[in-house]
């Protein structure tokens, strides 16, 4: 054991010896190597881990919402729906909402508002995320003025501005009381945009729903698994998109890994001619050769990865970030949890790095099986 380790001591020493005597040649290699790598880790980390914060803040989402459908169209739901709601075997709680969309043309930015039923607002007071704040440069005590549906100027004072640590759901929500969101967008008293249910049981969640169609056929149940289900379509749609622009980057690789299968310079031929003339055996040049794919793709992956695993989560994906996380004029400032995905990450590598070893040892197989003499020639 202890010589075999030796044996390969030496080896890893003639290989680094040997990359650096084509210095320029390694270099740019290792460059176009290190920048792949970095820009497709960085794409499947940035997915994975908007999908993971995805989940993580449906977990308080309730398990089934209720619209009420008119020709087709999301319809505001009557209270007397509550009722007959709350009388579904496995429902353990019914709670109407009312929120919608108030489009502000200051900003030319669609607001979220919300009438919260867990938090008491006195009537001309609102809440406001930090993005409408920053970009309303509106502050605590300060008046904002919006246009209600019939075109009245409603006056609101701000009385909290929420905490940036929930920046990335309340980025663009602005909380107001139930009188001051039924003056603003029309809404008669007793009816909701929609309905939560809160189930007593995990497995009765999908049942509940059949019954809630049953007894109202004009409405439609949405889960909170399909929701979570289109989050991770939209963004697995949004990572192939930003992939197939990585295509020239795949192609440039290819092409690379393609020169090296071809065959190998007249340096590299006489300097495994010269090797084979001073006794190495055929195995030798393999191994030393094989030394030298896994340095450098090895030494590309490991760099390229890191870049990404920065890019992502310490400066929050700038290059990919507007794609991935979709356009909006309220864009919330957050930072991303860490996490790899095992799966992502040995893909990465046999996309990465196993072609290129591959094609590094088929010329030098065809070169050192063949006669040393022939071969320096």
């Amino acid at each position: 054991m202890r010589h075999w380790i030796a044996r390969q001591r030496y080896l890893i020493d003639y290989t680094v010896a040997a990359l650096a005597r084509r210095k320029a040649k390694n270099a740019g290699l290792l460059a176009v190597y290190t920048a792949l790598v970095f820009l497709v880790a960085s794409v499947l980390l940035y997915s994975h881990a908007l999908k993971r914060e995805a989940a993580y803040l449906l977990q308080a989402a309730p398990e089934v919402v209720v619209q009420k459908l008119t020709a087709g169209r999301h319809d505001l739901v009557p209270a007397s729906y509550i009722e007959k709601l709350r009388d579904i075997r496995g429902v353990r709680s019914v709670e109407g909402r009312l929120w919608g969309y108030y489009f502000d043309p200051l900003v030319a930015a669609n607001f979220t508002v919300m009438a919260p039923s867990d938090r008491a607002l006195p009537a001309g007071s609102i809440a406001i995320g930090e993005g409408i704040a920053r970009t309303r440069g509106a502050a605590e005590g300060d008046v904002m003025a919006v246009r209600g549906y019939d075109g009245a100027l409603i006056l609101l004072r701000v009385a909290e501005v929420l905490p940036q640590s929930a920046n990335i759901v309340t980025s663009d929500l602005l909380l107001m009381g139930e009188t001051d969101f039924q003056a603003l967008f029309g809404i008669r008293p007793g009816h909701y945009t929609d309905v939560t249910l809160s189930v007593a049981h995990p497995r009765e969640v999908r049942k509940v729903a059949e019954k809630v169609v049953l007894l109202l056929p004009d409405t439609r149940p949405v889960l909170r698994e399909e929701v979570l289900r289109t989050y991770e379509a939209v963004f697995d749609w949004r990572e192939g998109i930003v992939l197939t622009l990585l295509v020239g980057a795949g192609l440039a690789f290819a092409i690379l890994a393609w020169e090296k299968a071809s065959g190998l310079s007249a340096d590299e031929r006489r300097e495994i001619g010269v090797l084979k003339a001073v006794g190495w055996e055929t195995g030798d040049v393999l191994k030393m050769k094989l030394w030298e794919g896994a340095l450098v793709s090895g030494f590309a992956f490991l760099a390229g990865f890191t870049l990404a695993y920065w890019h992502v989560f310490t400066f929050s994906a700038p290059l990919f970030a507007p794609v991935l996380k979709g356009w909006s004029v309220l864009y919330p400032d957050f930072s991303l949890t860490p996490a790899v995905d095992g799966l992502q990450l040995a893909s990465l590598f046999l996309f990465t790095v196993v072609p290129y070893i591959a094609a590094t040892l088929i010329p030098v197989w065809r070169a050192a099986v063949t006669d040393p003499d022939t071969v320096m020639r």
